[in-house]
């Protein structure tokens, strides 16, 4: 028979190798603002280890506290460790969380460590009946290994793990495994703060160890060694000694109440799983699960009657009834149109889109102003229809907006999980009507189509009245009707209009850039004094680390690491590397930009994005299909891109304007702090003026780089940066970059007053809110662990700040596209990027634009400090910024 296989993994080890797996942790983040490398990694490892051990049981320790019983002898046991990053606490409840969702327990014990607790049950379990393998980041836990217990050590982040058996480590150190703990008690260990003897390192101990068995038997022979500053130094620290090794010593007799059969594991919670990797925004993970029947009631539902419609008549359209259009794929600029459904809760009606959309009386409806509807996603049921020749009129509610509104933690897309949030559950959801990936499709049967586009209809007309009396509750009625409502018809208009492409640019740009690399692949292969294949990270490997002897930073399973963070801290070291950064970067541009761009290029020469509604937790819109948003800028070759899109007609110029730090121009008046105020009323350098007050300089005395530190902690400040993170981000020490925080909110003291006002405000009502009650609610506001609680009070400062200024833009397209209309000028709003607007004219009206951009964007709302936006204009984006 064979031995069950139990698996034990020190949480808090590897959840702190995975957060440094990667030197751009700023990368991983969620819409909210939530640091997710260490939760990415961590799972990441432990699918790897569960498909490649898999495992008949699981424990995932961790360590309790910061002190433990070994603080009781040695005050200062991992004293000296860095504070530890907010960036990562704020992640380790979220690990807590993924480790539950995996089916897997985890177990921690006050005045222990994570390394006490997998001794005591990996030496507690028979050795006849379970085979143990134990996943460290540390290799104290070496010592455990034995016959029959594995410890794996990750080396490399945590995709790379180095087996220690008995075997390896007397291969490796000339040592037994019990002898491990020896030679931290003579060599010590820095990272734990564990002493040693002085000047006794790791090669002097293992040699010592090998004479002498362990520390007493050292000691017993003390007297046989030689005169020598290592004996004086052995003898002066004898006490050390034994103490060091106490301390390195797992307790393999902790008093865990934990029962091995408790830990048999049964798979993932999927239930669980799903959710979460919803909320992490971890789309890769989400799609190789099978979550098939997970939403939805296991009860089958009831037929419901509808009448299937050919040949429309005019009596079966009136006011106030719901209307869903089915598109299969996400794409509505594209996507077929497979049914329409419209009707009341007692009448239904269905049709096939090729039967319904050609017909007049049902065009005459959705063309109906006065004719009000329901619907589900305004924007793209108006888009769609669009390319029908239908103009949809009269939206008077939109279930998905609503939704979106009255919960932006909400990140359901599919209309029956908006439905069972309310508690309505008459409905199938649509992976579960035409399944997904690769074999999504319509039905077999036109029944079951008819049902399920039915019982949509008759779902936004239950849900609709809910909805709009939630928004009256949450005063979001203003924000719902005069914001968002509004302002996805002007999206919709924006899409449907979509924004000129010169192709033939793109393609020259193609040529331009092959050109480039060509020369900058001729240089490295100079400097590499060979031909080879830049792209293969073995082969490069090769070059970099074996022919031209670079140190080593990090190691893969198939060879050496040239990822991006491995060659910025070699560049320094060798030109080629610096070419080859360069090569990347404009490769990069090249296949996701110019042939990216060329290929979603429509049949009518522009590009048609989609702009996501309902995604951010701020308000922000996204950019799809393309990401317009997205469009690199920092490199020339990168800014060259905007150079392809242009207007519409040869005497036509683009026009671009954004708003001048709208986020700090909120903050001040939000914050209604004096100084920032003052600095933004006098039309100053608000970096320049923070620099003055922050470092006490005079005008003449901020230079450049004091001016981009300085802009660094006022933008971190809004974003409720760290000491780690604004380090990060400027090179200097944590020490040096708290010191900046501290003296910015002793100059700004009303910033650090509303700080505190908006955290105790949160705490009370479990909300946030913007300027215009778009409302965020911060579930971890009031939690306990400290972790959860503290990343909430960070974005409980900045949703306020982010949120208005998101809305103010809002505001600005709304009253753009009105005065546009009403000025009757052809000047078309084509884009929307962050903080900037984007629109096309003919060039007798640049001048009158620019003008009336300047009044509606300066005078979109009133606030207590000026509103100022930058405006510019020329014959394509690149030349218009």
């Amino acid at each position: 028979m064979s031995k069950n296989k139990l698996l034990l993994i020190d949480g808090n080890s590897v959840a702190f190798r995975a957060f440094y797996a990667i030197q751009n942790f700023e990368s991983f983040k969620t819409k909210s603002g939530l640091h997710t490398n260490a939760i990415l990694f961590f799972n990441n490892m432990l699918d790897n280890i569960m498909q490649k051990e898999e495992p008949s049981h699981v424990l995932i320790a961790f360590d309790a506290g910061k002190t433990t019983f070994r603080h009781a002898f040695f005050d200062d046991y991992k004293a000296g460790r860095a504070k530890t990053p907010g960036e990562f606490k704020e992640q380790m409840p979220y690990i807590r969380e993924l480790i539950e969702a995996f089916g897997i327990q985890h177990y921690e014990l006050a005045d222990y460590e994570a390394d006490d607790i997998i001794g005591t049950l990996a030496r507690r379990v028979s050795a006849d009946d379970f085979e143990v393998v134990v996943i460290s980041g540390d290799k104290d836990l070496t010592q455990l290994a034995d016959k029959n217990i594995r410890v794996e050590v990750t080396t490399k982040g945590v995709s790379e793990l180095t087996t220690y058996t008995p075997e390896f480590i007397k291969e490796k150190y000339g040592l037994e495994p019990l002898q491990i703990i020896d030679m931290k008690g003579l060599a010590g260990d820095s990272s734990d703060n564990i002493p040693g003897v002085t000047r006794v390192g790791e090669k002097t101990a293992i040699k010592l160890l090998a004479e002498y068995g362990s520390v007493e038997g050292l000691y017993e022979h003390l007297d046989e060694l030689k005169p020598s500053k290592m004996k004086e130094n052995l003898i002066n620290d004898k006490e050390q000694a034994f103490l060091s090794k106490k301390l390195a010593t797992i307790d393999v007799n902790a008093p865990i109440d934990v029962a091995v059969e408790s830990l048999a594991y049964s798979g993932k919670d999927i239930d669980k799983l799903v959710p979460f990797y919803r909320e992490m925004e971890f789309k890769q993970q989400l799609n190789k699960l099978d979550t098939t029947g997970l939403t939805g009631t296991s009860e089958p539902l009831t037929e419901i009657s509808y009448e299937v419609v050919t040949e429309a008549a005019t009596s079966m359209f009136s006011d106030g009834m719901s209307l869903y259009v089915e598109m299969l794929e996400p794409n509505y600029h594209t996507s077929d149109i497979s049914g329409v459904a419209w009707g009341t809760k007692e009448k239904l009606y269905v049709s096939f889109g090729d039967d319904i959309l050609s017909q007049d009386s049902f065009k005459e409806w959705l063309d109906d102003e006065n004719l009000t509807k329901i619907v589900y996603d305004a924007k793209a049921n108006q888009v769609a229809l669009k390319r029908y020749g239908i103009d949809l009129k009269g939206v008077a509610f939109d279930v998905l907006l609503a939704s979106y509104l009255i919960d932006t933690n909400d990140k359901s897309e599919d209309l029956a999980e908006v439905a069972f949030n309310y508690e309505y559950y008459d409905i199938d959801t649509d992976e579960s009507v035409y399944g997904k990936g690769v074999k999504k499709g319509l039905p077999a049967e036109d029944s079951v189509l008819f049902q399920h586009l039915a019982r949509k209809v008759k779902a936004l007309a239950s849900l609709q009245p809910k909805l709009d009396q939630l928004l009256v509750e949450k005063e979001q009625h203003e924000l719902f009707y005069d914001m968002e409502l509004p302002l996805s018809r002007v999206l919709g208009e924006m899409e449907i209009e979509g924004i000129t492409v010169n192709a033939q640019r793109l393609q020259e740009m193609k040529q331009e850039f092959a050109v480039q690399l060509k020369g900058i692949e001729e240089r490295i292969y100079e400097l590499a004094e060979e031909e080879f294949n830049i792209n293969s990270p073995k082969q490069l490997g090769v070059i970099l680390f074996e022919k031209m002897q670079l140190p080593v930073i990090k190691k893969t399973k198939t060879g050496y690491s040239t990822a991006v963070d491995v060659l910025e801290q070699l560049k320094d070291q060798a030109p080629i590397v610096e070419h080859i950064l360069e090569y990347r970067q404009i490769a990069k541009i090249q296949s996701t930009y110019v042939e990216g761009l060329l290929k979603v290029i429509q049949p009518d020469g522009k590009i048609h994005t989609r702009y996501v509604q309902t995604l951010t937790q701020t308000g922000r819109l996204s950019s799809v299909d393309p990401n317009l948003q997205n469009i690199p800028i920092r490199l020339e070759e990168g800014r060259k891109i905007r150079q392809a899109f242009v207007p519409r007609k040869k005497d036509w110029q683009i026009f671009s304007s954004d708003y001048s730090q709208i986020e700090l121009r909120v903050l001040a008046d939000i914050a209604n702090d004096q100084h920032m105020r003052e600095a933004f009323v006098e039309g100053q350098d608000i970096h320049a003026s923070t620099a003055m007050r922050v470092f006490g300089l005079s005008s003449e005395e901020v230079t450049s780089n004091i001016r981009r530190q300085a802009k660094a902690v006022n933008f971190g400040i809004v974003y409720g940066i760290s000491d780690y993170g604004l380090s990060q981000n400027l090179g200097i020490s944590r020490k040096e970059a708290q010191q900046f925080i501290d003296t910015y909110f002793e100059k700004y003291p009303d910033i650090k007053t509303y700080m505190e006002t908006i955290v105790r405000e949160a705490k009370d009502k479990g909300y946030v809110e913007t300027l215009w009650h778009r409302r965020r609610y911060l579930p971890d506001i009031n939690a306990r662990n400290f972790n959860l609680r503290t990343f909430a009070e960070r974005t409980a400062i900045n949703t306020p700040i982010q949120g208005s200024a998101a809305d103010i833009l809002k505001i600005a397209m709304i009253k753009m596209a009105k005065r546009l209309k009403e000025e009757n000028m052809e000047a078309t709003m084509l884009l929307q990027v962050h903080d900037e607007l984007v629109f096309e004219a003919p060039k007798e009206e640049i001048v009158k634009l620019e003008q009336l951009v300047r009044e509606v964007m300066e005078n979109a709302v009133e606030l207590s400090v000026p509103l100022k936006a930058d405006s510019s204009y020329g014959n394509t984006w690149y030349e218009a910024k």
